[in-house]
Parts: structure tokens; sequence; C-alpha cells
């Protein structure tokens, strides 16, 4: 059932600005939140960097304009370094798009504006960490929205660190624990201890800094939109709803099968038709989002792991995932598994996690990767790599409790036994099954008719619309 507003005078005027932060995981929401906002007779403007425009069109193999009946388009401008810069440094790109993109911003608005179509802009839906785009739209008298791209518990933990900061219990300058103790931010989730914050960053001290720097500034930011709009489902934390005035739960946004979800790698579809091959629940499927890098001993006792589960496995080795000079698999390895395994540079990871040949996903738990398992019913084996994901672990095992943690040695490597080990435990767990069921039902009913975030998102629709 699609949303058909009754008042048809308003109707079709509503045109918002989309601005994602120029990460994978960051993209692909924003892209299905466009696509659902066209669906529901909203214009919408994807405002992205060049570089990581023809990046999605290299991805696709084809040129990305938009589609949706006009509905949709997509407006690529400079990010303000020089053609030859690798875009490695996410702290110099993140400052040089600062620096420029504001002004595109306010440019494409004027233009677009000036127009005679009556296609006018009047709403900015930006990233929480790009409050630029949050000044601009208010400076230029129009709406503007926050969408937060993370899970509830990341909200919560954001907007708690001027009380944290108070209260003696983090540091003012990097966000270190003061005192060890655990920390409940809501009724619904567990609490967290100094290894769940959201800067938490092992072995780089300067990363920590910075995201907690940045994410004081998501703290400012939250302050300023007319709305919030959180990629999740009332269920998961029902406390969430009294974090912000103005929050509205609108997840899980799921892809729709002829929309790009832009990617910047090319997905793989051979691996569909190799799950169709394959016995229901027996494959574990292996994949670790952009941005995880492994050293070449990590990288080695995971191949070998999966090795030894002697199951079935789909996984996603993406061409950056070993860290430094790569030798790739370990002696022998790729022929010995080629009858058991499948590997493959980008999946359509959606599609995969939906497909009832699928046991059970590692994942780093990135936010995105972690929503669409719990929207599948598929239970999680936990590894996580920075931010977010180590308190979104937390969540998923001792919250919801529809995965299991994987534990590092004491060299910090997670080995082959303990993967084998924890893969058999994960596998035969009843109750996470179960409970990963449970919640599969209530993301899904969230997203019909009259579910909560269906209700949230017709609402948003309606107050764009006015």
């Amino acid at each position: 059932m699609e949303y058909v507003p009754n008042d048809h005078h308003h109707q079709g005027t509503a045109h918002v600005v989309l601005v994602p932060f120029p990460l994978q995981g960051h993209v692909t929401p924003f892209m299905k939140l466009g696509h659902k906002l066209a669906s529901h007779g909203v214009r919408v403007t994807f405002f992205i960097t060049e570089m990581l425009h023809k990046r999605m069109e290299m991805a696709a193999m084809k040129k990305l304009d938009g589609d949706e009946q006009g509905h949709f388009r997509i407006v690529s401008v400079p990010d303000g370094l020089p053609p030859e810069d690798d875009r490695k440094d996410d702290t110099r790109l993140t400052k040089s798009i600062f620096n420029v993109m504001p002004g595109y911003l306010e440019d494409l608005i004027k233009r677009t504006n000036d127009q005679e179509n009556g296609g006018k802009i009047t709403c900015v839906i930006a990233d929480a960490i790009f409050g630029w785009a949050l000044e601009v739209a208010e400076k230029m008298g129009i709406k503007n929205a926050v969408f937060f791209t993370s899970a509830p518990g990341a909200l919560a933990m954001i907007l708690r660190i001027p009380q944290l900061i108070e209260s003696g219990i983090i540091d003012a300058n990097d966000g270190s624990m003061r005192k060890n103790e655990k920390i409940q931010l809501s009724p619904s989730l567990p609490a967290f201890s100094d290894a769940d914050l959201l800067w938490y960053y092992p072995g780089s001290e300067q990363m920590k800094r910075s995201t907690f720097y940045y994410l004081c500034l998501v703290n400012q930011n939250l302050k300023i939109p007319n709305w919030v709009l959180g990629n999740w489902f009332n269920e998961l934390d029902p406390s969430a709803d009294d974090l912000l005035p103005n929050l509205l739960s609108i997840g899980p946004l799921l892809a729709n099968e002829q929309q790009s979800t832009g990617n910047f790698w090319s997905e793989d579809l051979s691996c569909l038709s190799w799950l169709d091959r394959q016995d229901l629940g027996s494959v574990v499927y292996v994949a670790f989002g952009s941005s995880l890098k492994f050293s070449q001993q990590q990288f080695d006792e995971l191949a070998l792991g999966l090795e030894l589960v002697g199951q079935p496995f789909l996984w996603v080795v993406h061409p950056d995932l070993i860290d430094g000079v790569a030798t790739g698999y370990p002696s022998g390895l790729k022929g010995r598994v080629a009858n058991l395994g499948k590997i493959v540079e980008w999946a359509p990871q959606e599609k995969v996690l939906a497909h009832p040949s699928i046991a059970c996903y590692l994942t780093q738990c990135g936010w995105n990767s972690t929503l669409e398992s719990i929207s599948m019913g598929v239970p999680l084996l936990c590894w996580p790599y920075y931010t977010d994901q180590f308190y979104n672990r937390t969540c998923i095992c001792y919250g919801w409790k529809v995965g299991l943690e994987l534990c590092p040695d004491h060299n910090g490597i997670v080995t082959s036994l303990e993967l084998k080990k924890k893969i058999h435990e994960l596998l035969s767990d009843n109750d996470i099954r179960a409970n990963g069921l449970k919640l599969k039902e209530l993301a899904w009913n969230s997203i019909r008719n009259e579910g909560s975030s269906s209700t949230n998102f017709k609402q948003f629709v309606g107050q764009l619309k006015v």
C-alpha cells in the first residue's frame, strides 16, 4: 500500500536534499531513504561528492542519475581535494568537505529554487555529523532533519556525553572512562563499559580523540533539526522515543529489488545461484562491511577457521580487506575449500541474508548489517572493529540475545579454534534462533501498514508536504 496524501493541492510540493557522509555505511541507508521518499511522491536530490558518484557508477556499471519517474536525481560536487589524492585519510576528507560543501549546497538550493518549474527544495535531510548542512537550511529558511544511521543505543550514548563529562565518568578531552563502572543508558538496553564507548578505537589514541570530537559535534547538531529520523523500529528500544521530542523511528529501511543502494563495489550475483544449491540453513555468511582491515595473521586464522568449521561458507573479501602488503590466502587453502565455500568481492547482502540457505552471519556489527540480519531473523556472530560496533555487539549478545561474541586471545587474535567453537555453539542454540525469529516478526510488523515505523514515516511525509 502506497501512501497517497488526501490533499491534492500539496501533492508533490515536497522536495528534499539528502546529504550523507561519504562512507558506505552511511550512503546505503540514505539511498534506501531516498527511494522510499520518492515512492511516496516526494522529490529527492541526492547530494554527494564527485569521487563517490564515480565510484558508485563504476560499481553499478551504469550511469546513476536517478529514477522513480523523475522523482529521484543525483547531484555531485567536488570534495575539495585534488584528483590524485587517494582519500584514504578520513579526517582530511571530512575537513575538506566541511570547507567546500556548504557553499555548493547553498548554491544548489538557490539555483533550484529560482527555476520556474515549481520544484522548490523544501527540506534538507543531513547526516548527523553534517551540522553545516542544517545551518545552510536554517539560513535559507527551509525545514531540516537529521537522519541518524546508527543504533538507538548509539544515539542515547551521544546525547549523554555532557552528563557523563559533568558527573566525572568520562574525560572531557578524549572521552576516556575515569571510573571503572557500567553505565545504564536505557531500561531496555544492556549497560555499557569502557570497551563499548562509541569512540573506542583499539590501537589508535588519535582516532579515538578525533571520533570523540566529532561525536561531541553530533551532540550539538541534534539540537538543531525539526526532525531526527532513526533507522530502527520501536521494539528494539522502546525507551528511545523519549530521547528527543522530534525523534521518529522509521526502520528497518530495506532495499527494493530494482534500485541502486549506492554500492562502492560491484555485487557478485553468482553467489545467489550458489546459495540455491546449498542445504537449508547450512551456510555461514562472512562479511565485514567496507572499512575493516585485517593483519595477514588474522586473515589466515579466519580462513583456516572457516575450513575447520566444515560448513559451506560465503565469504566477502573486498580488495582492501588485508592491511599492508597482502600475501593472499594460506597455502593450498583455496584448493581445499573449493567445494565447500564461495569467495566474492562484494555481495547483494540483503538478498543473501534473506536466503533460506543462510545459517548465521559472521559480522563486524555495523548498524546496517545488524539491522538487515535482525530483519531476516539470522543469528549473528560478532567481531566488532571500531566505533558503534562494540556497543551493537553488547546489545546483540546481552540485550536482544540474538548472537554470540568472538573472544580474541592474549595477542588480540581471534583464532581458528575460537571461530570453530563459537559457530558450532551458535548453530546449536535454539534460544538465540527463537529470539531472532521473534525480532524478525516485530521488524516486519513495524513497516507494515499500521506498524509503528510505517505510521511514523507517513507522518513525516505528511509534514514535509505541508
